[in-house]
Order: C-alpha cells, then sequence, then structure tokens
C-alpha cells in the first residue's frame, strides 16, 4: 500500500509538472504567432463599453435634459440594460417588426405621438402574458380600467387583447393625463403610477415635470426604459444589433369578417377559412374560449390572414 501511495505521488506531481510546462509552451508559442495568451486574447475580443447618449433626446418631441446629472444616469442605466441584455433585445427588435405596422396607423388615427408604440412595447414586451398585477394585452390594462373605458372583459371575451379597442382606450386614458398634467412625458409616467398618484407627488414636491419628482422606483425607471427601447430599436446597428430583414417576424394581412351571432365552435368556424384553432387565436386573442356566446347579438369583427 505504502509503494502504491508513493507511486500515485509522483504520478500527480509528474502530471501537474507537465501540464505546467505545457501551458508556458503554449502562451509561448502564441507570443511568437503574435497571439496574446487565452487571458489578453479574451479581453481584446470582447469588450463592454461605455455608451455616449445621442444628443436631442426626447419623448414625443419633449426633450429630455441629460445635463442634470441623475437623468443622466438614470438613462445610461437603461441604454445599457437594453443593449447588454442581447437576446431579449434582439427579441423585441423582432416583435416590433411585427406589430409596429399595426399600431402606427392607430396611434395616428386616435392622436398619440407615434412614440407611444415604445410604451406598449414596455409594458407587454408583445405577449399574451398577464402581470402579477392582473394587467393583459398588449397595452397591459387591468379589468377595472378597461371596464371604466368601455371594454368588454369576461370569460368568454377580453377586449383588452383585441387591439384595434385597446388601442382606442389607451389613447383617450393617454390624452385625458396630458390635459390634466401638462405634458406627455408625465402622461406617460402616470400610465405606470396612475394619474392621482403623478399629481399628488408633483403637489408635495411643489415641482411640474417629470424630470424634477421623485416618484416609485418603477416609474422612476419607466419613461428611460421607453427612451431605451426607442433608441436601440430606431438604431440597432449602433448597438451592435445584426439581422436581415428575414430574421424579423411578421404577420399576415388581414380581412375582415363581422360576425352578429353566436358561434358554438371556433375550431370549426376557422375551418372555414383553412385555419386550425391556433392560427385562428393568434389573429383574434380576444376570443378568450372556443365559442364566441353573444347573446346580446353584439357586432363583432374577426380578423382571418390573407394567403
Amino acid at each position: 500500500m505504502k509503494g502504491t501511495h508513493r507511486f500515485l505521488i509522483l504520478t500527480s506531481i509528474c502530471t501537474l509538472a507537465l501540464l505546467f510546462f505545457n501551458g508556458i509552451n503554449q502562451n509561448t508559442a502564441k507570443k511568437d504567432k503574435g497571439l496574446e495568451p487565452e487571458e489578453t486574447q479574451t479581453h481584446e475580443s470582447y469588450k463592454i463599453k461605455a455608451l455616449k447618449l445621442p444628443e436631442n433626446l426626447n419623448l414625443a418631441g419633449e426633450r429630455v435634459p441629460v445635463e442634470i446629472n441623475d437623468v443622466k444616469e438614470r438613462m445610461e442605466r437603461e441604454l445599457l440594460v437594453n443593449t447588454y441584455w442581447q437576446s431579449n433585445g434582439i427579441l423585441l427588435i423582432k416583435r416590433a417588426n411585427k406589430y409596429f405596422p399595426l399600431l402606427e396607423p392607430l396611434l395616428e388615427k386616435y392622436g398619440l405621438p407615434d412614440d407611444f408604440k415604445f410604451l406598449a412595447l414596455a409594458e407587454s414586451g408583445f405577449i399574451d402574458e398577464t402581470s402579477t398585477a392582473g394587467a393583459a394585452g398588449m397595452w397591459h390594462f387591468l379589468k377595472a380600467t378597461g371596464r371604466e373605458y368601455g371594454l368588454e372583459i369576461n370569460k368568454n371575451v377580453d377586449e383588452r387583447y383585441n387591439i384595434e379597442k385597446s388601442t382606442k382606450v389607451a389613447a383617450e386614458y393617454l390624452k385625458k393625463s396630458k390635459k390634466s398634467l401638462g405634458s406627455w412625458t408625465l402622461a406617460a409616467a402616470a400610465y405606470n403610477a396612475g394619474n392621482y398618484g403623478v399629481s399628488k407627488r408633483l403637489k408635495e414636491q411643489e415641482v411640474t415635470t417629470y424630470y424634477d419628482v421623485k416618484l416609485p422606483d418603477e416609474t422612476e425607471r419607466y419613461i428611460f426604459r421607453i427612451l431605451a427601447l426607442k433608441e436601440v430599436i430606431n438604431n440597432p446597428k449602433k448597438y451592435g444589433f445584426v439581422f436581415e430583414d428575414e430574421d424579423l417576424y411578421n404577420l399576415k394581412p388581414t380581412t375582415t369578417i363581422k360576425v352578429d351571432t353566436a358561434i358554438t365552435n371556433i375550431t370549426r368556424f376557422a375551418k372555414q377559412y383553412n385555419l386550425n384553432y391556433k392560427e385562428f387565436k393568434i389573429y383574434n386573442p380576444w376570443l378568450r374560449e372556443n365559442k364566441l356566446n353573444n347573446k346580446s347579438r353584439k357586432l363583432y369583427e374577426i380578423k382571418i390572414p390573407v394567403n
């Protein structure tokens, strides 16, 4: 046993020595070829750069005062997060290409600045996911808010998922907030914190702008996240996002079918248009069940993709 023990120790020492000298030889060979050792090579090939803030940052034409130190730091934080969280960034760019063409004419129709498409993106990420507070749809409305503004929300139909109807409601809410608070920037902040919450803090702190008021942490980041998404998505290559047009997501053009009766089985209804249930729901996510009750004989508009 003692001889075996000595043999194992000698073998281990020889192995370590061999690995050590092999490492030295590899680094020496790299230097002879004009290469740096591994540590330096990694450092040289992957750099995390501080980002320069663009000039004339604005939300809906309202200037961002980056000369204020904390404003500059908060803006840099969101720009860095949205630049170096690369997987999320490229997904948002792909989804923006899918839904911005639907949103842009609706924003114009309902009198909202084009920049508010980035607010919708910041809210939902353009995915069908309900928040922990129960907010849903592209614009992330709570049930109470949606119903207050006339959206039908129940187990069978949830118009928070209807892009045109929910965008109309978002426009009404934001325009009302702007009239009350005085700017689009404060209206956007109120979309996150509520009109009362923002108004109360402005009065308490005797200030009049978003960039001067102390708000809850989430709302303090909210406007800067919207601004960062706007900057990165409008200038993707500047921030290192490289893609071809075919890499982006798209929706097919649709035609509208008007229905004022019940649909007892949406799966079978969809088959009439050569669609399965999943394909049908992509274009009509506001229908929450495999049927449309419609006891009141309401007129609904159903989207069918055009092949």
